[in-house]
């Protein structure tokens, strides 16, 4: 162990204490924050704890820990650091991070963290507060740097994901002499009716869901047979002629085109070109434009599980191109979705990258390695 370095037990460090309870009847807004388990989230007229300080989730969400500059109440779904035994606070602060409260967790429903569970994890730190605050004046400045190219990259990110619903819907906004209006129910129809899951074939075709849809693209994840679901109720044939759309929380945006056979959830609409007046790319790509998504969020009813129903989905009015419009438009969407979708992952990977640097650089810190 690197001299002046000691290991001790975290309680021994930093102490954890449950937060107090204070019902919302008996909150009054003021100058000090309200600490839960997501932290800071409304103000108080009264503090219990004094500043700065040190605070994580108890119950709820695991794992996110808080550093507050003034004087705070954390609440009884948050554990706040109690005694720092003389150690730096914001040194406290990265080392609980380190830590990984959220592998402490239990719970079947509601994650609870229990703070004697933590305060036996042996952890080696300098003595000197001099180097503690070395310590977290090093982290402190790398942090701000990563924080940074954090934000510019999930700008980036936003920016492709942008740059291609914009593309999507200038496409599909055509305004050629040669259009016309119709009815979503002039140009598509649901042509199967339902079958048994648990009669052949149908019991060994794959299986689609809106759990198996992605959100605004036809990538498509977790793919098994019926047999292998153990499907009972109806569920709707489908073919690699057929958009697949969901009819649950339509601001999800899913949907499917399918290059194979297989059954679908009652849940989901199988769709098909109606007399062949529309393309199934296009159709794919109206069904999850901004246009389509208002207005299938407008017409969802149940208010706990917000659902398109059949009627309200076949009276949707849009202006369609013809044929060969159609097909130009679709592959224009989908090569921009190729190019964003590069992007996209260019900078998903950087934003990943940021954070395994930041867990490296707490590690190098905690190791003494850092100079």
């Amino acid at each position: 162990m690197k001299a002046g370095w000691e290991v001790k037990p975290l309680g021994e460090i930093g102490t954890l204490q449950r937060g107090f309870d204070l019902p919302k009847a008996q909150r009054t807004e003021g100058q000090f924050p309200l600490v839960t388990s997501s932290g800071p989230t409304d103000t108080h007229n009264i503090a219990k704890v004094k500043g700065p300080g040190v605070a994580t989730g108890r119950s709820g969400s695991i794992g996110n820990v808080f550093f507050v500059e003034k004087d705070f109440w954390p609440l009884n779904t948050a554990l706040y650091v109690k005694d720092f035994h003389g150690n730096d606070p914001r040194f406290v602060y990265y080392l609980l991070q380190l830590v990984d409260l959220g592998r402490f967790a239990s719970g079947a429903g509601v994650p609870t963290l229990n703070r004697n569970d933590v305060h036996g994890e042996l952890i080696a730190i300098p003595t000197s507060i001099e180097e503690q605050q070395r310590i977290v004046a090093v982290l402190d400045e790398a942090f701000d740097g990563l924080a940074c190219a954090r934000a510019h990259a999930e700008a980036n990110l936003q920016n492709a994901r942008e740059l291609f619903e914009r593309i999507k819907a200038d496409a599909l906004a055509y305004e050629g002499a040669d259009s016309e209006t119709v009815t979503l129910s002039e140009v598509v129809e649901i042509v199967s009716g339902l079958i048994d899951p648990r009669e052949p074939p149908y019991i060994d075709m794959f299986h689609l869901g809106a759990g198996n849809m992605i959100t605004g693209t036809d990538e498509l994840v977790d793919i098994k047979t019926a047999k292998e679901e153990g499907l009972k109720s109806g569920k709707y044939l489908f073919d690699d002629e057929t958009v697949l759309y969901s009819k649950i929380r339509p601001y999800l945006r899913k949907a499917a085109r399918p290059d194979f056979d297989g059954l679908c959830s009652a849940d989901v609409y199988p769709l098909r070109s109606k007399g062949k007046r529309i393309d199934r790319d296009f159709l794919f790509h109206l069904l999850l434009g901004h246009d389509f998504t208002e207005y299938a969020i407008s017409g969802s009813d149940r208010a706990g599980m917000p659902k398109v129903n059949q009627k309200h989905l076949f009276a949707y009015q849009f202006n369609i191109p013809p044929v060969n419009e159609q097909t130009k438009i679709a592959a224009i969407i989908d090569e921009a979705h190729i190019a964003c979708s590069a992007i996209v992952k260019v900078f998903e990977a950087k934003t990943q990258s940021i954070g395994d640097l930041r867990q490296s650089l707490l590690q190098k810190a905690f190791a003494g390695e850092l100079t």
